[in-house]
């Protein structure tokens, strides 16, 4: 059983936010979603394709709306969709096979997360002490991933200690907030931090790099992160694309990189691994043998002290032949041997040759 438990969900899980709200066109917003949907599949990981949810008509002061000066009013107003509109996209992303999910940034959003359903609610870093928000998102008791951005050691406690409070699970995304940002932006050793700080919880990594699509991955798994973040768009028409989005290839180089970087990491850290045959193998070839030196009679009893004048320690190791990690101190010998013969399991007597298991081990490996 995972150490996380209840916060399993957040496992290797990769949230792709259609950025911009795909500009308000269910159409493009459809098309982001089969592209990415392919994408996903070919590469088997467990994806959410995430919007940004804001009740507009009351997220902007009635004496901005209209606005074009602003730049965050003016990009809310042209992305503006229908409640209907986002249950065409939800229903879309289910069945491509990947998780709907939202950011919703005021508390009327959060109910239609409720609404539609979505088994998961982000937090956005703008939003860590929000708390009229953080409330009504724990009403829905869903799970939740919380982005760091510049939020304080204080802050990031509070919201946690909440969140465990009432036993809803909570990842903990590393998040610079910066779009996009540099590769010595990345803060990557925050990872640590969090790692060390929060252990019950999924650390992950919010990442908005936009000049390499694989290292950051490498370093992330290796540290720990296990959930993941990117905005996501496509090439269409006139439409531009943000420097710190990503693309379908470069979606593609990523989930590559994490089956690459589970590869080369391989099991837990937990506890010692297993140690495979052909390594075992490969070790054992390199194991010195022991060697009678001079002719030794029935009942000879090894002893450290004269080990150097009774046997030598040479390669290769044959089957059966006893090797340099299996010599101890009061073994007798079964039978007399002679010299420059190399030293068996049948010639003495002893926890291995009593162990029919062991014994095995020992005849199977070597020349």
């Amino acid at each position: 059983m995972s150490k996380f438990s209840v916060n399993d969900i957040f496992l290797n899980l990769f949230v792709l936010e259609a950025a911009n709200n795909h500009w308000g066109d269910v159409t493009r917003g459809k098309k982001i979603i089969q592209e990415y949907g392919y994408i996903v599949r070919q590469n088997n990981v467990r994806a959410a394709i995430k919007f940004q949810f804001r009740d507009v008509d009351n997220f902007i002061h009635s004496d901005f709306k209209g606005n074009t000066e602003i730049r965050y009013i003016k990009k809310t107003e042209a992305t503006k969709m229908s409640h209907q509109q986002y249950s065409e996209l939800a229903s879309a992303v289910r069945k491509i096979g990947c998780i709907p999910m939202a950011t919703p940034f005021d508390e009327i959003s959060v109910g239609l997360c409720e609404k539609l359903e979505f088994p998961i609610i982000k937090i956005a870093s703008s939003d860590v002490n929000d708390w009229p928000l953080i409330e009504r998102i724990s009403y829905s008791k869903k799970p939740t991933i919380l982005s760091t951005g510049g939020a304080s050691e204080q802050s990031l406690d509070e919201v946690v200690a909440y969140f465990e409070k009432r036993n809803i699970p909570l990842a903990i995304n590393h998040c610079v907030s910066l779009y996009p940002s540099e590769d010595e932006q990345l803060e990557l050793n925050q990872v640590d931090y969090l790692i060390n700080r929060y252990p019950n919880h999924v650390i992950g990594f919010s990442s908005h790099e936009f000049s390499d699509w694989q290292s950051s991955m490498f370093i992330s798994y290796a540290k720990g992160v296990r959930t993941w973040e990117r905005h996501i768009d496509i090439k269409d028409s006139d439409v531009p694309v943000s420097p710190y989005c990503s693309l379908p290839y470069q979606v593609d180089a990523w989930f590559k990189a994490f089956h690459k970087s589970q590869e080369m990491c391989g099991g837990s850290g937990d506890f010692r691994r297993v140690i495979s045959k052909e390594e075992t193998k490969y070790l054992d070839a390199l194991v010195r043998g022991v060697y009678v030196k001079r002719d030794l009679p029935k009942g000879y009893v090894i002893d450290s002290s004269t080990f150097p004048e009774d046997f030598k320690m040479a390669v290769p190791l044959q089957k059966g032949q006893l090797s340099t990690r299996e010599v101890i101190n009061g073994l007798s010998l079964r039978r007399e041997v002679k010299s420059d013969a190399p030293l068996t399991i049948e010639d003495v007597d002893g926890p291995y040759s009593s162990v029919p298991a062991l014994k095995q081990i020992i005849f199977e490996r070597g020349v």
